[in-house]
């Protein structure tokens, strides 16, 4: 099987749609002072690392921001492998009444968001819970929508979407995977 790739956004149109969907949460957020930003693993913890310093240069606003793995939380995670590998969950700040912002590089069926979901509700009750995604791919079998997207696209099934950044793979793009 051979895959054609092609580059839908470089290192510069991934920190332009960071800095519009930073702007887009204080604006929804204006004065909201339990705001807190959670990323899930593996690109949402660097993508929301670096919605937290955009917002902290543009809006002198340091907010709280933690990581959530959500790998024993999937409807699927005993097909995927038998020993599972589970990353650390790190929220150092009580959840209740707080509007959290997770965020997550890519959303497709919504299922990651739903386990997402689940495993917040094991930290206390939030307030609001709104969702910022790099890319909408759509395709989704559950009823999830994000409130902020850095780029939408319809991928087919026989697509795939690989986001990398730099914090792990030493450089940042998003890439177009083709199977045929």
């Amino acid at each position: 099987m051979v895959a054609k790739k092609k580059r839908i956004m470089s290192a510069e149109d991934i920190e332009r749609s960071l800095n519009r969907m930073a702007l887009q949460i204080m604006e929804k957020n204006k004065g909201n002072k339990n705001l807190a930003i959670v990323g899930i693993y593996t690109g949402g913890i660097y993508l929301a690392d670096r919605l937290k310093r955009i917002i902290k240069a543009r809006e002198n606003i340091d907010l709280q921001v933690g990581s959530l793995d959500i790998t024993l939380y999937r409807d699927d995670w005993s097909l995927a492998s038998q020993n599972p590998v589970v990353k650390k969950t790190d929220i150092n700040f009580k959840v209740d009444g707080y509007t959290l912002v997770l965020v997550d590089d890519v959303v497709f069926t919504g299922r990651t968001i739903r386990a997402a979901l689940d495993a917040i509700m094991d930290f206390g009750r939030p307030c609001f819970i709104q969702l910022a995604v790099l890319i909408d791919r759509g395709g989704r079998e559950l009823p999830i929508q994000p409130d902020f997207v850095g780029m939408s696209l319809n991928v087919n099934a026989n697509e795939h979407i690989n986001v990398l950044l730099e914090e792990y793979s030493g450089s940042s793009e998003v890439v177009l995977e083709s199977f045929s």
